[in-house]
């Protein structure tokens, strides 16, 4: 099978990361709001790329946009790739887009040669994925399958605005009737397999001089967006120890408390990591000469392990409730929200591999710590996989440092293992049934 060669795919790319970061500027990062103006702006753009080279496109009722390179055989279930194009506030222009200009420049480079494949190959623009700025996982993805709560469109208000969802989709001209109805827009037994290409959030790659990662697992997680304790404000200065009920002191105890519980579990040979990620006090409540009666913080906690997750949180409860006891305070989690970790499909994961011995690239296998959409398509029982793709300082701020020619490498894998697979496709095997969502 000749190819056209692969620079015009990624000269586009290149052109459209420059975009991005112009477009959605917002000093001293970018920012893409899920249901906002930068992330309009992003999928507006893409759509038009699509246009320009021919290929077919529709969004649905809830805003995920759809490109397709069509198959010889319009039965057969459809490859999807794809990611999420927005961002986290002042966030860095990679996280997400990555996957998007990926996968585009690969249908861009079969398109240009000419190359009908056996079947449909799909790029997926995701909605929502950054949960910043709605307190739910993988809002894009998951409205597409059905699977999230009915209320979610009047319950889930944006962290910039306190609307909610609903709001922000009519805005755009999106319908959430479907996620009420709890009517999924995607069938399982439809997709073949789902790749997500994606920026490393850590600095392994980095560290082991690595270009390409291979996503393994991606870990689940539990998480506390609107943790409180609630004590008594009081004189700084009159009221002594043993009569002070200090939101602050019994949070740093409850700190304290679960990292020697992290570190427990990490000896006992537990795969886990814990953020507190806000942690204060209303400034407009609370002064040098107070004693802090309230106290707002996060947490958010992660594992490759659903039960290695229940076991923290139950200790994570017991903790609260003794420090309260102790302390004369009151400890409220609040609601919590849990997203399960996934496996990658281990055919894809070799193919991948096959791939990136085939074009002289190194590449390793890693752990996803970050969330990612791949983990709700694995959920629904569609072959999954990852590639990671190296990048300096971390995601979530502006500092990302994705060098471009270590994406064209993982991009390179990418095409290779699609090259693999449409000379030779490998059988479809059945769809299993998808576990219930929670």
């Amino acid at each position: 099978m000749a190819l056209l060669s692969a620079e015009p795919a990624l000269a586009t790319a290149q052109r459209l990361f420059e975009t991005l970061a112009r477009e959605t500027a917002d000093p001293p990062g970018v920012t893409r709001a899920s249901y906002g103006a930068g992330e309009a702006f992003a999928h507006g753009l893409i759509a038009a790329e699509a246009d320009r080279i021919g290929l077919a496109r529709r969004t649905d009722a809830v805003g995920n946009l759809y490109i397709t390179l069509a198959g010889r055989d319009p039965a057969a279930p459809a490859l999807f790739l794809g990611s999420h194009i927005d961002s986290v506030h002042h966030g860095g222009n990679f996280d997400g887009a990555a996957g998007v200009l990926a996968g585009l420049a690969v249908l861009e480079r079969l398109a240009a040669a000419g190359i009908a494949p056996p079947f449909d190959i799909t790029l997926m623009v995701i909605r929502a994925e950054e949960m910043v700025w709605f307190p739910v996982h993988y809002i894009g993805s998951r409205a597409a399958f059905g699977l999230l709560p009915p209320d979610t469109p009047d319950t889930a208000c944006r962290s910039d605005s306190a609307r909610p969802l609903a709001a922000h989709m009519a805005d755009l001209g999106f319908d959430p009737g479907p996620i009420r109805r709890g009517e999924a827009l995607l069938d399982p037994a439809r997709i073949r397999g789902f790749i997500e290409l994606h920026i490393e959030q850590g600095p392994v790659l980095t560290g082991a001089d690595i270009p390409v990662g291979i996503v393994t697992a991606i870990r689940g997680n539990i998480r506390y967006r609107f943790a409180r304790i609630e004590g008594e404000t009081t004189h700084a200065g009159a009221v002594p120890r043993s009569h002070r009920r200090d939101a602050v002191l019994a949070g740093a105890e409850l700190a304290a408390a679960l990292e020697a519980a992290w570190i427990a579990r990490e000896a006992a040979g537990d795969d886990l990591v814990l953020t507190l990620g806000e942690f204060g006090t209303d400034p407009a409540r609370h002064g040098i000469t107070k004693v802090p009666g309230a106290l707002a913080f996060t947490l958010d906690i992660r594992s490759t392990a659903s039960a290695v997750l229940d076991r923290f949180d139950a200790t994570l409860r017991a903790e609260a409730e003794r420090i309260a006891r102790a302390r004369g305070v009151r400890i409220a989690l609040g609601a919590q929200t849990r997203a399960r970790e996934a496996t990658m499909d281990p055919a894809m994961r070799a193919g991948l591999h096959a791939a990136a011995a085939a074009a002289g690239i190194p590449a390793i296998d890693i752990a996803s710590g970050g969330g990612h959409d791949a983990a709700v398509f694995a959920g629904q029982g569609v072959p999954s996989a990852m590639l990671f793709v190296r990048n300096a300082n971390g995601s979530h701020n502006p500092d990302e440092a994705m060098d471009l020619a270590d994406f064209a490498a993982a991009w390179q894998v990418l095409a290779g293992y699609m090259d693999a697979l449409i000379a030779c496709p490998a059988p479809q095997a059945p769809a299993p049934a998808a576990p219930a969502p929670g």
